[in-house]
């Protein structure tokens, strides 16, 4: 990921929910601002980063404790950085849904991680 600022701000506008027709009692926890890497052409360049914002108290409303919290921001920040990668709004859902159910290529929760033995001082894999 190149030329992308994840930003978190207390809450989301007025404005900003108005203008993605979100109404109370739903709310906003992220969003992802910029050209998706499958719109860029050869063309683009020199622009300002793409933004995630991610907000606070939407997160913390929605959470039980702290544990559930972490979670709950790390969806979040999955979800909106699938957007940078081009996925649609119902591919992501689609790939969540699996992920949560243990199906499909999603897997189950931690199989993608590979386990190392031998790092250098710093924890990176040799």
């Amino acid at each position: 990921m190149q030329n992308i600022a994840i930003v978190v701000e207390d809450e989301p506008s007025t404005e900003l929910l108005e203008d993605m027709d979100i109404e109370p009692p739903d709310t906003l926890l992220g969003l992802y601002q910029g050209t998706p890497l499958t719109e860029r052409t050869s063309a683009y360049g020199n622009v300002l980063p793409d933004r995630v914002l991610i907000f606070q108290g939407p997160h913390e409303r929605e959470s039980e404790d702290d544990d559930d919290l972490v979670v709950c921001i790390g969806e979040t920040l999955i979800h909106e950085i699938g957007h940078y990668f081009g996925l649609s709004e119902e591919e992501i859902e689609e790939i969540e849904e699996k992920y949560w159910r243990g199906e499909g290529d999603a897997g189950e929760p931690g199989d993608d991680v590979e386990e190392v033995d031998d790092v250098d001082d710093d924890g990176n894999p040799r």
